[in-house]
């Protein structure tokens, strides 16, 4: 079986890396967009098994990409990765899969990846 494919959608140089390194090292394959814009496009281009998806970021925000990409693909997680604590309790208006207050430990995020990808 082909290895799962994440895409992360995040404007900080500094995390794509540690994401990419880290879901590359546990044997995913992995896709980067440093803009909604750009998350778009790879996302109907190439679809993901998953997406880690930034809030806060330019071109259309994270809640405006995933409501674009919940119309096109509505089976697609997301998870919502953000450094503000305060955006989780919007979680289920939203209708990502899960929400995931940003951090430079991502066992959470590792293990949500694997839970949503089961």
């Amino acid at each position: 079986m082909p290895p799962k494919k994440i895409l992360i959608i995040d404007d900080e140089p500094a995390i794509q890396m540690l994401y990419n390194e880290e879901f590359v090292d546990a044997g995913y394959t992995v896709a980067s967009a440093y803009n909604g814009e750009e998350g778009l496009a790879a996302f109907t281009e190439d679809p993901p098994d998953l997406v880690i998806l930034d809030i806060n970021m330019p071109g259309p925000n994270g809640i405006e990409v995933l409501r674009r990409m919940k119309e096109q693909r509505p089976d697609v997680p997301v998870i919502l990765n953000s450094a503000y604590q305060e955006f989780k309790q919007d979680l289920g208006a939203w209708a990502s899969d899960a929400y995931i207050v940003k951090s430079y430990d991502i066992d959470e995020l590792k293990e949500t990846v694997r839970r949503l990808l089961a």
